[in-house]
């Protein structure tokens, strides 16, 4: 019995012994399957991600990749990742208040230094980062944290439903815009051969400060337009899944398999015919953009979460049949998910960039997709070699000992050391 009871402990980071295994391995798929999205922007215009016609598929393997990487991994992957941090909300305040301590302090402190932490590698590193819109919008999730796990999965599809408003609002009103206008959107979102796909050609495949400009303009394009009209309501709704998918056990690994088969089938069957509508849709409308910028694409959106739910299901069925090799491939990469989606953006803007090897619109789908293989190599590799020495990886280190004011030990004989 501790010497006084009625004294809070304090808030520390959590230990491994304290990890929820299931989370980790999680996290770890959730980073794999991200990758195969982000390669696309790292390589190529931005154009590309959305408008598949901008650097066209130039065979059928080529068109086969696409295909596979948007009915499979577009949004779905990184919806689950935001459950994901959804429930991490939910975990780390909980565990504050068992402790005694301020929930809502320590939260705002991680959001805080997440938006620096975010800021600096939108601006410095790659404008696709996440880590700017996690720590606003998580900085308002976080008052949804006590409610029922029924009240989030109300409040999550609400949500949705508001962004696929929003989604409409947007894409009707470009149709009423008149044609130069529309000719000026064209130009910067969706077209290869416009001037400002030039332009991004030029910078990125040049050095470092000529970079910059570009990047600036285009984080500050994600973080004044694409959050508030693309991702606000999505990403919160998706939160608000994710709390819910951890109090009810779901992200856990407390349900029957019976129920994560059911799932499974579920989400896979509502949400694959959605996305195969999208994508008749847009090759209907010959990827026009008045059409696909924003009404085609919301039947993925629509299917996203339905899919991230299933493939929830399906991993943590895997993990019962196959724990072992789930948790040597996916675990480690999960505990050091923060590093490693740091080292995506800096390994990759090496291959890619002008500071590095200058390969920008060189390398073909194939190409990326084989980038991506040797990643998913090297990430448990580096991940468990890392995690055999140190308790945290770089980043987790760093923002931990930020959010708690005082800097962690890093080496495991030295926490051993503290502990005993």
């Amino acid at each position: 019995m501790p010497a006084n009871p009625s004294a809070p402990a304090s808030v520390a980071p959590v230990s491994g012994a304290e990890r929820i295994a299931t989370l980790d391995v999680l996290r770890g798929f959730a980073l794999f399957g991200i990758l195969v999205m982000n390669i696309q922007v790292f390589a190529m215009i931005a154009a590309a991600y959305i408008n598949p016609l901008a650097v066209a598929p130039t065979g059928a393997v080529e068109y086969a990749i696409w295909l596979v990487s948007h009915v499979f991994f577009d949004k779905k992957f990184i919806t689950l990742f935001t459950m994901l941090f959804g429930a991490g909300i939910v975990l780390m305040t909980q565990r504050a208040e068992a402790a005694g301590n301020g929930a809502l302090a320590l939260h705002y402190r991680r959001m805080i230094w997440l938006l620096v932490i975010g800021l600096i590698h939108a601006y410095l590193i790659w404008y696709g980062d996440i880590l700017t819109a996690y720590a606003l919008i998580g900085m308002i999730a976080v008052f949804m944290r006590h409610w029922s796990p029924r009240r989030l999965v109300i409040a999550g599809f609400v949500l949705l439903a508001l962004q696929q408003g929003v989604f409409a609002l947007i894409g009707a009103g470009i149709t009423m815009l008149p044609p130069e206008e529309i000719a000026i959107i064209a130009d910067e979102s969706w077209l290869a051969s416009s001037s400002y796909a030039l332009a991004e050609i030029e910078a990125y495949r040049g050095s470092y400060a000529e970079q910059l400009a570009m990047r600036v303009e285009q984080s500050l394009g994600m973080q004044l337009f694409g959050i508030p009209t693309e991702l606000f309501f999505y990403l919160l709704g998706v939160m608000a899944l994710g709390m819910a998918a951890f109090k009810s056990g779901l992200m856990t690994g407390e349900w029957s398999s019976r129920a994560y088969a059911r799932l499974a089938v579920t989400g896979l069957a509502l949400g694959l015919p959605l996305i195969g509508l999208g994508v008749v849709m847009n090759e209907n409308a010959g990827w026009e953009m008045t059409f696909s910028l924003y009404f085609g694409r919301m039947p993925n959106t629509l299917a996203a979460p339905l899919l991230a739910l299933a493939y929830t299901a399906l991993v943590i069925l895997a993990a019962r049949r196959f724990g072992p090799a789930m948790q040597a491939v996916f675990a480690p990469v999960g505990r050091m998910a923060f590093s490693n989606y740091l080292a995506q953006s800096i390994v990759c803007t090496l291959i890619f960039y002008g500071h590095g090897l200058g390969l920008f619109m060189e390398v073909g789908r194939v190409g990326q997709i084989l980038i991506v293989l040797a990643i998913w190599i090297a990430m448990p590799l580096w991940s468990r070699a890392w995690l055999a020495r140190f308790r945290f990886g770089p980043a987790e280190w760093l923002w931990r000992s930020l959010v708690y004011r005082k800097a962690q030990p890093m080496l495991r004989r030295a926490s051993v050391a503290a502990a005993g």
